[in-house]
């Protein structure tokens, strides 16, 4: 059966998300954030997202992407997501290819994937001239049970806020966010200095729960925060969870999550989803004082052309 790659049109929004919720089962999407991310990506992204087509039907899907903020120029990123039954039938390969070409048409030298691993995952990759380089921990929560901690006790001048209420100004939010953000494990090394492009691509996504997200305050600082990601339904997802420098080491991380999975579960939600690079030790710990337990495992590949 032959196979078609073409660019995305705005009705294939849902087949978009039945890919990625049937091939990623542990994050969160909806059509509104697929069509989001597309509409409202920076230009100097050059972001293109590819439709495969075979018999027919959508089987699969690639975003390719120039990472427009990276320290380093240059520098892109592919991810490639092809239906169960429709693989080793050309689907992945032909969808690499044409977002590598689009990627080097846009001066990309290094491109980056994360991809499953299992080996015919890590086989495709190695097999395109991609090397392993680090890995990634996807965990899941159940919280339709009484598991969930109780609120730890707070030492005076410790407050809980939820992010809807900085809604008429996030900037502090935004400063917490970029300085957490900054001292993350990473392959790419980022420049975090651009608010506006925070607010439309961050604060203002579809999936950022701001009732969800909740912000530890210290004396009326920002010292953590956790950002909830939500379908509107079950399923929750830890977008972003960090703490401010001179804030770290005293449980504010912790005390976050705690907060957010309680009024996640209050509102109905019955799983919880976090991603956490292998090198992120204190997160990790955390996440299983939780109850966390892995469910997927990533690994990062890297291509450097000539």
């Amino acid at each position: 059966m032959t196979v078609i790659v073409r660019e995305f049109r705005p009705e294939d929004a849902s087949a978009v998300c039945e890919v990625l919720r049937a091939v990623v089962p542990h994050g969160v999407t909806t059509p509104e954030s697929v069509l989001f991310d597309l509409a409202t990506a920076h230009p100097a992204a050059r972001r293109r997202l590819l439709i495969a087509e075979r018999a027919g039907e959508v089987a699969g899907t690639a975003v390719a992407a120039v990472v427009y903020d990276a320290r380093e120029p240059r520098q892109a990123s592919i991810a490639v997501q092809v239906l169960p039954e429709h693989r080793g039938r050309g689907v992945g390969g032909l969808l690499t290819r044409t977002a590598e070409e689009h990627l080097t048409t846009e001066g990309a030298t290094t491109l980056f994937s994360w991809v499953a691993d299992e080996p015919a995952s890590r086989a495709f990759a190695v097999r395109r001239g991609y090397r392993p380089s680090r890995t990634a921990h996807f965990q899941r929560l159940a919280l339709d049970d009484d598991a969930l901690p109780e609120l730890p006790a707070r030492a005076p001048g410790v407050e809980l806020a939820s992010a809807a209420e900085f809604a008429d100004d996030p900037r502090p939010l935004y400063r917490a966010d970029a300085e957490a953000t900054s001292d993350e494990p990473s392959d790419v090394a980022v420049d975090f200095d651009d608010y506006d492009d925070w607010l439309r691509h961050t604060w203002c996504h579809p999936l950022l729960d701001r009732r969800l997200s909740t912000v530890v305050l210290v004396d009326g600082e920002v010292a953590a925060f956790t950002a909830a990601q939500s379908d509107g339904a079950t399923r929750y997802m830890s977008g972003m969870t960090g703490t401010a420098r001179a804030h770290r080491g005293r449980g504010y991380a912790k005390l976050a999550k705690v907060d957010s999975l309680r009024r996640a579960r209050a509102a109905g939600h019955t799983e919880a989803f976090t991603a956490n690079d292998s090198g992120n030790g204190p997160m990790l710990a955390i996440n299983r004082w939780f109850g966390y337990e892995i469910c997927s495992t990533e690994v990062r590949h890297v291509r450097t052309l000539d």
